[in-house]
Order: C-alpha cells, then sequence, then structure tokens
C-alpha cells in the first residue's frame, strides 16, 4: 500500500475519534479542536500525518455549500447594513495589524516586513505565499499564522463559550440567544440527507473548483456560497444535513494537524515573544471589538466576538453553530474580512516598509 495512503489513514484513525470524544466532552467546536489535538500530537511524536492539501479546498468547498444552505432572502435584506459594522471591522483589524506587527518588530530580530505580515490576520495558506513575494520570512510567517489559526479554532470557542456563560449567571443574557433559538426552529423540518444535499454539494463542489482555479485567494469558498444561496433561495433546493457539517469539522482538524510538525514546534521558542504580542492582541481584539460590535450595531454577545474572532471564514462557519450562534452575518463578515484583507493589506504593508525604509 502506498506509504502517504497510510499516512491518510492514520491520521483519520487518530484525529476523527479524538473529535469524538472531544466532543463527548462537551468540548465547544469539539470535532475540530480533538481532532486538531490528536493529529499535531502524532505529526510532532512521528512526523507520520499526512493529508494532501486538497483536503483544505474540499472543506471550503463543504463550508461553502453549509452556509449558502442556511442563507435566507432575509439576510440578502440585511446587506445594506453591514457596511457600518464591516467598515468598523476592518479598520480595527488593520490597526491591530499595524500595532502588533511593530510591536514584533521592536522587540524581536524580525525584519518589519517578516512582523507585520506575522500579524496580518489573513489565510493561512496565502498568507505565507504573499510574504515570500514580498520578501519576509516565510517560515517564521507560516509558524505565527498557524498560531493565529490555533487561536482561533482551539482557544477562542472556548473562551467565548466560557465568558458568555459568565455573563449569563451574572444575570446579562446575550440577546443574541433570541435569535438563535428562531432560526433553531426555522430549519428544524429538515434533517435528512437527499436530492437537495447532492444538488447542493455538486453545484457548490464546481464552481468552488472554479474558484479554486482562478488564483484568487478566498474564492474557494465564495464562490461555493453564492453558487449554493442562488440555488437555495431561486428553487429551494439545497440542504445539508448536519451529519456532513460534522464530518467536515473532523476533516478540517485533521488537516490543520498535520500543519504543526515537528520542525515548527521546534521553532516556538525563538518566536515566543512575538506569539505572546499576537495572542495578547489579538485576544483584546476579540473582547474589545465583540463589545463595540455588539454595543454599536445590536449583534449579540457571542456574534460580535465571533466577528472579531481570527479563525478563517470557512472555519468560522464550521463552529459558529456549535457555540450555537446560527446569524450568517458572522460569516459573511470573515468572508469579506478575509477577502479584502489579503487584496489590501499587503499593498499597505509594502508601503510602510518602503517608507520606513526597511
Amino acid at each position: 500500500m502506498d506509504s502517504l495512503l497510510i499516512s491518510a489513514l492514520l491520521t483519520l484513525c487518530v484525529g476523527v475519534p479524538c473529535g469524538l470524544i472531544a466532543k463527548k466532552l462537551k468540548v465547544p467546536a469539539g470535532f475540530m479542536i480533538g481532532a486538531f489535538a490528536g493529529v499535531s500530537v502524532l505529526n510532532i511524536a512521528t512526523g507520520a500525518a499526512w493529508l494532501p492539501t486538497e483536503t483544505r479546498t474540499l472543506v471550503q468547498i463543504i463550508a461553502g455549500a453549509f452556509v449558502g444552505c442556511s442563507l435566507e432572502r432575509s439576510d440578502l435584506e440585511r446587506v445594506r447594513g453591514f457596511l457600518k459594522p464591516m467598515v468598523l471591522l476592518l479598520l480595527i483589524f488593520l490597526a491591530l495589524n499595524l500595532v502588533v506587527g511593530f510591536l514584533i518588530w521592536a522587540t524581536s530580530p524580525l525584519s518589519l516586513v517578516t512582523a507585520l505580515m506575522c500579524a496580518i490576520p489573513g489565510g493561512i495558506n496565502d498568507t505565507p505565499i504573499v510574504a515570500a513575494a514580498m520578501g519576509a520570512n516565510a517560515p517564521d510567517v507560516t509558524i505565527m499564522q498557524l498560531i493565529r489559526q490555533v487561536l482561533g479554532i482551539g482557544v477562542f470557542p472556548i473562551m467565548i463559550e466560557a465568558f458568555d456563560r459568565l455573563r449569563v449567571r451574572q444575570g446579562h443574557p446575550d440577546p443574541g440567544d433570541a435569535k438563535t433559538e428562531d432560526d433553531a426552529k426555522r430549519v428544524k423540518s429538515k434533517q435528512k440527507f437527499s436530492g437537495s444535499t447532492i444538488a447542493a454539494l455538486s453545484v457548490a463542489l464546481v464552481f468552488g473548483a472554479l474558484g479554486k482555479l482562478s488564483g484568487i485567494p478566498g474564492l474557494t469558498f465564495t464562490a461555493s456560497i453564492v453558487a449554493v444561496s442562488i440555488l437555495k433561495l431561486a428553487f429551494d433546493f439545497a440542504f445539508i444535513p448536519k451529519v456532513v457539517k460534522k464530518g467536515c469539522q473532523l476533516l478540517a482538524g485533521c488537516y490543520l494537524g498535520t500543519l504543526l510538525t515537528a520542525e515548527g514546534f521546534a521553532g516556538l521558542p525563538g518566536l515566543i515573544a512575538p506569539a505572546l504580542i499576537l495572542i495578547a492582541g489579538y485576544t483584546l481584539n476579540c473582547f474589545g471589538a465583540g463589545k463595540l460590535e455588539s454595543r454599536l450595531f445590536g449583534y449579540g454577545r457571542k456574534e460580535g466576538m465571533l466577528m472579531a474572532s481570527p479563525a478563517g471564514a470557512s472555519d468560522m462557519a464550521l463552529i459558529m453553530e456549535d457555540l450555537h450562534v446560527r446569524n450568517t452575518d458572522v460569516v459573511i463578515m470573515q468572508v469579506v474580512r478575509a477577502a479584502v484583507v489579503m487584496a489590501l493589506f499587503p499593498q499597505i504593508i509594502n508601503l510602510i516598509c518602503f517608507v520606513v525604509g526597511s
């Protein structure tokens, strides 16, 4: 049997049970977190974990299909209201990128362009490639982006859930919970795999693949959302059962675990100070920006914090329902954030490095 096939089977045999155990223990986003933890340990210890890079594309396509199926006409009617909260969130992320990047530059031997690219809230796959083209240290950027990703999928969901429970016990219920209950009733009637599921997955696969072939960062996920949402809204013939989403969460966690190698883990001591700055910055942003979005624009507490979370858009689509949040505004915000960040932030960083002369 081919060695890569054996590695893939071993990865799934470790990651899937770990994900199931974490979910059984009621860990928020347990499928993804458990699978990630199990495969990470396997890969660091043995280097034997492997899944093809196309796995990430498949996860994005399925996550996009799931989001597209969850959209309703009322969600589209709210798009006009996204402008102000979206602009505010992007400005906050830009300020965070620059502040954290300059702090890393001032307290570490990393170059300015490397430090700023380490702090950019972009995609874990696209950012190191862009960073290398800009002359940054791509391995360091990869490790820091992985840390940000781990924060987003492994730490922040647990932290957000714990903080929300604390506030509820203190007599401050989340106003977003009422919306969540309404959304739950809306989708309760459909739970089985059907022809509409095959149609949704097929459309997502075709248009997601076209988005991937375009080479535009983030278009795989976005194209699958748009295509499936049209199928859903125009023909009411698109549905993704929860079992598909659960499988996608397990697969995503397994794939992310393969990215944490022994070499990357060994390089962490040299990046302790930058990593602590990154963690502190994104943690403060999650609370601060999340509260601001909630207070100014009426989002629930968990909704605001998830919008300010550093996880990827496709990961957020898979995680948020485990936190009992079904407001599609969260995912749309993350999609726009990912697209704008990868399109504009590197150009801003290039300009700053040119002006500073570093």
